[in-house]
């Protein structure tokens, strides 16, 4: 059974940056792939960015591209989610998840596990 705690959210204003982490334990950390997934106000939950086990593969939603960083140590059992020049349509609760088949994937589906989420707000 794998836990998993998002933490680093918080309120930021519009073009500031945050930094969400992702602690691990109870399982091979180095063995899961982890993804993080957004859900606004009023809004279904959606991909943001995904490592895969080795970090050696990244993917992002285009909303993310440029701006946003996804990173993992797997000597901490730690991600982290690097977030530059916010906006407000950034505003949501961040999860991350971990995927026990390792890839990093887009697919909210092939997340076995999930944290409870982290608040992050953007102000105008």
């Amino acid at each position: 059974q794998v836990q998993l705690v998002e933490s680093g959210g918080g309120l930021v204003q519009a073009g500031g940056s945050l930094s969400l982490s992702c602690a691990a334990s109870g399982g091979t950390f180095s063995n899961l792939g982890v993804g993080w997934f957004r859900q606004g106000p009023g809004k279904e939950r959606e991909f943001v960015s995904a490592v895969s086990w080795s970090g050696g593969s990244t993917y992002y939603t285009d909303s993310a591209k440029g701006r946003f960083t996804i990173s993992r140590d797997n000597a901490k059992n730690t991600v982290y989610l690097r977030m530059n020049s916010l906006k407000p349509e950034d505003t949501a609760i961040y999860y991350c998840a971990a995927d026990v088949w390792g890839a990093g994937t887009s697919r909210q589906t092939a997340y076995e596990y999930w944290g409870q989420g982290t608040q992050v707000t953007v102000s105008s």
